[in-house]
């Protein structure tokens, strides 16, 4: 049976979506609520390398603390984006599904991406 990790909000109605189909696929899954149990700074490099994305493509830029904290400036590092996404665990984009078996991670948005990892 394949398990998958996801990085889950339930408020959210795409991370709500993802974990249904997820449960339709008859998949082992491990909920990890994100804005409770915050990421490392490892886990979110390690997301990131999975999905092969710079951390700024892994940010919510629409989140009023995105623009409040300038996080758009291009001179931040990616360290100082990661540690942006774990002191405000909500600029992260959700859900995020790692198939534990294949190492392979897909972001929910539409939910149907997490198909491809299975």
């Amino acid at each position: 049976m394949t398990t998958v990790t996801l990085y889950h909000n339930p408020r959210c109605s795409k991370s709500r979506q993802t974990l249904a189909l997820l449960e339709a696929q008859n998949v082992q899954i491990n909920i990890v609520e994100y804005l409770k149990n915050v990421p490392s700074s490892d886990e979110i490099s390690a997301i990131l390398a999975m999905l092969a994305i710079s951390p700024r493509e892994l940010m919510r830029t629409k989140e009023t603390e995105y623009k409040e904290q300038n996080l758009a400036d291009v001179n931040l590092t990616d360290e100082q984006l990661i540690n942006a996404m774990i002191n405000t665990p909500k600029l992260i984009e959700r859900p995020i599904a790692i198939a534990i078996a294949n190492g392979k991670a897909a972001v929910g948005r539409p939910p149907e991406n997490v198909l491809a990892i299975l």
